[in-house]
Formats: C-alpha cells, sequence, structure tokens
C-alpha cells in the first residue's frame, strides 16, 4: 500500500483497515479524517481510571521510495531469511502491527488495567507531525500519563530526541540574459553559500546522549529557463540542535552571508530523566525480553513525541523493532522475530505502568 507516503501522503487507507480490525474485535475507535485523505486513528481500552492514561503512539505514514538501490519490490511485504522487506517495514508499519496486537491481546485477556490504554496513530508525522498537531488542537489525551513512541530503536531503549529546525535560505540576484547584460546570478550566490555551511560552527551544548549537531541541505529550487540568468535560488536545510540552541541563533549565523532565512519548522528537543519511573518500567520491560541489556540513548530523529511532550511535558520513551538507522533505506525491513518480540514488550509496559 503505497498511498500513505508522504509527502504527499494518504494515511485514510490504512486508517480504515486498522479500524476494521479494532472496531471487529469490540474497541470503540475514531477515525479522524481532518483534511482529504490525511487520517488519524484513536482507540481506547477503558482501565480502572486509578491511573492515567498511558499511550501507544506511531505513525501511518512512510517516506518516499527513492529512485535507485532496490532489489525487492518497495510494496510488495516479502519475508526473505526472516526479514519482511518494504518501505515502512521499520519505520514504522511495524511499530503500528505490534502496538495494535499487543492493545489486542489485553483486550481480549479481559483484565481491567488501572488507567485507560490509547492507541494513537497519526498522519504526516514524517513531514510536519500534522498529524500529532491534530490530536493536540482537539486535547485527545493531554491528561495522559505517559507516551510510548514505537518509531525504530532495535528494541532499545530512547528516552532523547535532538531538536529539528527546517530553514529556506534564498537568495537574490538580477535577471539577464545570455545574449545581452548578463545580470547576476542568484545560483552563482547560492553555490558559494552551500559550499561554505560545511565550516558553519554550529552551537553545541554539552550532552553527551545526543549526537553532534547537524546542518544539511535536502533541496535547491532556481531559475526558470536555461538562457535566462536566475534572479532567484533557494535551498531548503535540515538543522539538528541540542536542546539549549534556539532557532534564532541559527538563523543568526547563515543570515549573516547576506541571504534570506526563514523559518520553515521547529520540533524542540525533548527528553525524559533517565531516573522517571516510566523509564525504569520501559527499560526492566525490554530487559525481560532481550538476550542482553537493551540501552539507553538518544536519537537525532524526531517523533510525534515532540508535539506531544512539547505541548503537556508528558513523559516518554522509545522502543520499537525497527532497526535503528534503517528509516527511509532501499530495501527497508524489520526482522519477523522482533516484531513478536515487540509485541511482548509492549504488552508489559502497559500492564507494569497501568498496575495501581
Amino acid at each position: 500500500m503505497n498511498s500513505n507516503v508522504c509527502p504527499p501522503g494518504r494515511e485514510i487507507d490504512v486508517a480504515r483497515c486498522l479500524e476494521a480490525a479494532l472496531s471487529s474485535a469490540g474497541i470503540a475507535v475514531e477515525l479522524d479524517e481532518f483534511a482529504p485523505g490525511r487520517a488519524n486513528v484513536l482507540a481506547r481500552l477503558p482501565g480502572a481510571g486509578l491511573k492515567p492514561p498511558l499511550v501507544f503512539s506511531a505513525h501511518l505514514d512512510t517516506v518516499p521510495v527513492g529512485a535507485t538501490g532496490w532489489t525487492v519490490e518497495p510494496f510488495g511485504g516479502q519475508i526473505i531469511d526472516g526479514r519482511l522487506y518494504g518501505r515502512g517495514a521499520s519505520d514504522m508499519k511495524s511499530g503500528v502491527v505490534a502496538m495494535t496486537a499487543a492493545f489486542l491481546d489485553i483486550a481480549a485477556s479481559k483484565r481491567v488495567l488501572g488507567g485507560d490504554l490509547l492507541l494513537a496513530f497519526s498522519a504526516g508525522e514524517s513531514s510536519n507531525c500534522l498529524g500529532a498537531k491534530r490530536f493536540v488542537e482537539r486535547a485527545m489525551f493531554a491528561d495522559a500519563g505517559a507516551i510510548l513512541v514505537s518509531e525504530p530503536s532495535s528494541l532499545n531503549l530512547i528516552i532523547a530526541e535532538m531538536g529539528v529546525l527546517w530553514l529556506r535560505a534564498t537568495a537574490w540576484g538580477r535577471a539577464g540574459h545570455i545574449s545581452g547584460d548578463p545580470g547576476i546570478s542568484a545560483i552563482d550566490k547560492m553555490a558559494a553559500f552551500v559550499m561554505d555551511l560545511p565550516a558553519i560552527a554550529l552551537p553545541c551544548p554539552d550532552y553527551p546522549r545526543l549526537p553532534a549537531p547537524t546542518l544539511r541541505v535536502g533541496t535547491i529550487r532556481g531559475g526558470s529557463a536555461v538562457n535566462v540568468t536566475p534572479d532567484q535560488c533557494s535551498v531548503e536545510i535540515d538543522v539538528r540542535l541540542r536542546p539549549g540552541t534556539t532557532p534564532e541563533e541559527i538563523v543568526h549565523l547563515l543570515a549573516s552571508s547576506g541571504l534570506t532565512v526563514d523559518i520553515l519548522d521547529f520540533k524542540p528537543s525533548v527528553e525524559t530523566a533517565d531516573d522517571h519511573p516510566f523509564t525504569r518500567a520501559c527499560f526492566d520491560s525490554c530487559a525481560i525480553e532481550s538476550p542482553c541489556e537493551p540501552t539507553v540513548s538518544g536519537v537525532a530523529y524526531y517523533s510525534d513525541a515532540t508535539i506531544y511532550t512539547a505541548a503537556y511535558g508528558t513523559p516518554f520513551a522509545i522502543v520499537g523493532p525497527g532497526e535503528l538507522g534503517m528509516s527511509g533505506q532501499p530495501d527497508e525491513f524489520v526482522e519477523v522475530e522482533k516484531l513478536h518480540r515487540a509485541i511482548r514488550i509492549f504488552r508489559r509496559i502497559a500492564e507494569k505502568w497501568l498496575t495501581p
């Protein structure tokens, strides 16, 4: 199913599949198509009301396939030597499936947990987290006690994410023509700017759990015709930041080049303390199902937790069956054994955290 690739994104199809599976099991589920083809899914397993809800969080979209590198059908869902291949296998359809399976297992057991267990599956996480923002706009789980995210982690524990800043830098020139006044090329100005980017020293507050800050150009646009001097050229830039660095600091650094710099989006860095009870509950649950002691780390990627934790201050943790570093890669896969292990881990976390 390739309709959920974002951009452009059409999560409604997979959302309807989940709605049908949950409804057939007697689960109260809401499908929220908040824009044409863009949909969130929210399901609730009522608890005894003795503890705040626990949220199982995952996203329904995938990144694009790309043009090269695949040796299997990107949406074929082939299982080869214990690995399930396909775009989204790791990031993060395996997380969606494992959380749904754990949720249904608990429902089938008829055990009443101390608090509600929620499934919150979002649209558009891979670009601008629009589904997570929709959940926040509707305050669907502002009262949650913790959020578990099933982004790829190789079944290790992640409790910190870097901040993500997206910028557009624009160079301006003057239009001209090769046969007369050549004008001033905005592309030439941009080329010089891009070549100088690696030399920029990004702020690097001390935070050993997270990788070093990075700055990468993702897109470039300029020119209207091959024989016309371009008077405008823009690039879109992805900056990964440690806590303590503001977007304005980065804008100031880049704007000193003379280009116009605009903020497109900012997802703040979020973290949960090592000694938080939810961190311990997740670690203990992973350890029971792991052949060796799980690691605890931070990551350069962002998840919907950046939206929820920034809005509510809710503690979060990431545990997912997908391989860390597999996101967006050709021949993306998830190990089937880890998928089954993730189901058991998620159930353990829910039962441990929601026990009064």
